[in-house]
C-alpha cells in the first residue's frame, strides 16, 4: 500500500521568466488547471492519500490553491454556480491531507526528497515532478496508478522510463540494464545526464517514481553531484551498487514535458482539444489555422 507522495516544488522556474517571476512554475494553467493540480489528481487516482509539497521561497500560491476559500464558496453559492463551487470545494478532494515542507537552500532533486523523510518515516512512497504531465491512454489507469498496481515490496524502487532519442538524451537520467518484459527492465546502471555517445540505452528516467525508505540514508550519505546538488539518480546508482532491485517501467500514456516552453504548448493543444466543454469548438478553430 503506497499512500505517501512527495512533489518537489522549490524550484525558480527560470525557463518560463518573467511569468515565473511571482508565480510557481506548478501553477501555470493548462487549459483551466495548473500543472500541480494534474499532479495530484494522478496521485489521488493512484491511492495516495497524502501529499507532501517540498516548496520554497514565492510557493506560497500552492498552499493557497489547496486551501479552502470560504469567501469565494460563500460567493459562488449566493451566485447558485454550484458546478464552480464544487469544483473548488473539491482541491484536494476530501480524505486527502497536503503538508508542506519547507527546502531551505535548492540544493537539488534529492535533497528535496530527502527533506520529505521526517512525513514519510518508514514506509513505501512515490515522488511526483509536476513539470512532466502524464496524460493516460484512452480509457487508460494513469500513469502512476499503472505503478503502484505494479510495484512489489521485493524491489527497492521502480522508475517511469520513456525512449529518448539523439541528443536529447543528455537532458535525463539514463538507466542501462536487463529486458524482462515490454513493460519492465531490471535496472543495473544508471548515470544522470550523459553524453550521447555514452548514455548505456535510449531509456530516460521521466518525472514518477516510487521508492522504499532505504533512499533516505543513502541521499544521507552522498555528496554533492553534477551542478554541485544532491542527485537522486546518484543514490539510486549506490543502492544498485548494493545490489538493491529497481525496475524501469514503460507506461502507457503520453508525457508532456512542460518544463519547457515547446512541451507546455503541446501539453495545451493536446488537453485543450480534450476538453469536455471547450474541446469540439477548440478543435474547429485548429483545424482553420492550419494551412
Amino acid at each position: 500500500m503506497i499512500k505517501k507522495a512527495v512533489f518537489p516544488v522549490a524550484g525558480l522556474g527560470t525557463r518560463f521568466l518573467p511569468a515565473t517571476k511571482a508565480c510557481p512554475k506548478e501553477m501555470l494553467p493548462v487549459v483551466d488547471k495548473p500543472l500541480i493540480q494534474y499532479a495530484v489528481e494522478e496521485a489521488v487516482d493512484a491511492g495516495i492519500t497524502e501529499m507532501i509539497f517540498v516548496t520554497g521561497m514565492s510557493k506560497r500560491a500552492i498552499e493557497d490553491h489547496f486551501d479552502r476559500v470560504p469567501e469565494l464558496e460563500r460567493t459562488l453559492r449566493d451566485k447558485s454556480k454550484e458546478d464552480l463551487y464544487e469544483i473548488v470545494r473539491n482541491i484536494p478532494p476530501k480524505g486527502v491531507s497536503c503538508i508542506f515542507i519547507r527546502q531551505a537552500e535548492p540544493l537539488g532533486l534529492g535533497h528535496a526528497v530527502l527533506c520529505a523523510k521526517p512525513v514519510i518515516g518508514r514506509e513505501n512512497f512515490a515522488v511526483i515532478l509536476a513539470d512532466d504531465l502524464m496524460v493516460p491512454a484512452d480509457g487508460g489507469e494513469g500513469v502512476l496508478a499503472q505503478m503502484v498496481n505494479n510495484f512489489s515490496s521485493h524491489i527497492s524502487g521502480m522508475l517511469a522510463v520513456e525512449q529518448i532519442e539523439g541528443t536529447e538524451i543528455e537532458n535525463y537520467g539514463v538507466i542501462g540494464g536487463t529486458s524482462l518484459s515490454k513493460k519492465f527492465t531490471r535496472i543495473e546502471q544508471i548515470c544522470e545526464k550523459p553524453k550521447a555517445s555514452e548514455a548505456p540505452s535510449n531509456l530516460a528516467v521521466v518525472g514518477r517514481y516510487i521508492f522504499s525508505d532505504e533512499i533516505f540514508n543513502t541521499l544521507e550519505e552522498i555528496g554533492p553531484g553534477k551542478g554541485g546538488e544532491i542527485q537522486l539518480t546518484d543514490a539510486i546508482a549506490v543502492l544498485l551498487k548494493e545490489k538493491k532491485k529497481f525496475h524501469g517501467y514503460a507506461f502507457d500514456g503520453r508525457r508532456f514535458d512542460c518544463g519547457s516552453k515547446g512541451g507546455y504548448l503541446q501539453a495545451t493543444v493536446e488537453l485543450g482539444v480534450r476538453h469536455d466543454k471547450e474541446g469540439e469548438n477548440f478543435r474547429r478553430w485548429l483545424k482553420s489555422q492550419i494551412f
